[in-house]
């Protein structure tokens, strides 16, 4: 696929928006709900940006451009967070619950995922179309990209904070409630997600619906994922 911009792999937007997730692990506690989830998007984006400077992406502009307005959406959420705002109903849960001591790491890592892949990357996907003034198969190489580091992650996230084979004895309902969710499964629904909206894009009030209906049931899987084990 032909370059879409102007940008190369040396532009420093995803480093930029790395610092930024650095400089918020920094400030918050590490049992802070949603700073557990902000080190695992880190290293996401981390992974991107080596990527991106490696040259692993066919089209760096398209896969820049997403990446930035992916991250940008979860952004926007701390800071209107942090100015007293009420977040979209699909992050509602993890700041809620953020605090609780009868939430594993593990479920505060899948419901920010959930809540940042279920609903904001569809509509990243939209926005990119809108600044790069293309059609989303035209970045589709791209999203599937990021989706691979995304589900290569998972698994490393999930080793990582996986509660110890003495809890997960006395803790099956935790591990199946977690076993339940698919970042794969939700990748392929944000894929579809976003070619709806793309569809919808000259009927805003449908598409506003549809936004809204996806980020209430976002949400309601969010609630699911972190149901307090204790």
């Amino acid at each position: 696929m032909a370059q879409t911009g102007q940008f190369t792999a040396d532009t420093p937007h995803v480093t930029a928006v790395a610092a930024r997730m650095r400089a918020l692990d920094a400030r918050w506690p590490q049992t802070d709900g949603v700073a557990v989830f902000n080190r695992v998007y880190l290293a996401v984006t981390e992974e991107i940006d080596t990527r991106l400077r490696g040259g692993e992406f066919p089209d760096v502009v398209a896969a820049q451009t997403l990446d930035i307005r992916f991250a940008g959406r979860y952004l926007d959420v701390i800071d209107a967070a942090a100015e007293g705002g009420r977040p979209p109903a699909c992050w509602r849960p993890l700041f809620q619950y953020r605090g609780h001591r009868g939430v594993r790491p593990l479920q505060f890592a899948l419901a920010g995922i959930n809540a940042h892949i279920g609903h904001d990357l569809a509509l990243a996907v939209v926005d990119t179309c809108r600044s790069l003034d293309c059609e989303p198969r035209m970045i589709e190489d791209e999203f599937d990209r990021v989706g691979e580091v995304l589900v290569a992650l998972e698994e490393r996230i999930r080793e990582e904070l996986m509660p110890g084979p003495d809890l997960l004895q006395v803790a099956d309902p935790l591990t199946h409630l977690l076993g339940s969710w698919s970042l794969e499964r939700a990748r392929d629904a944000a894929w579809s997600a976003a070619r709806v909206l793309w569809g919808l894009r000259e009927l805003p009030e449908l598409a506003e619906e549809f936004t809204q209906r996806m980020d209430a049931g976002v949400g309601l899987v969010g609630r699911c994922l972190l149901t307090p084990w204790r």
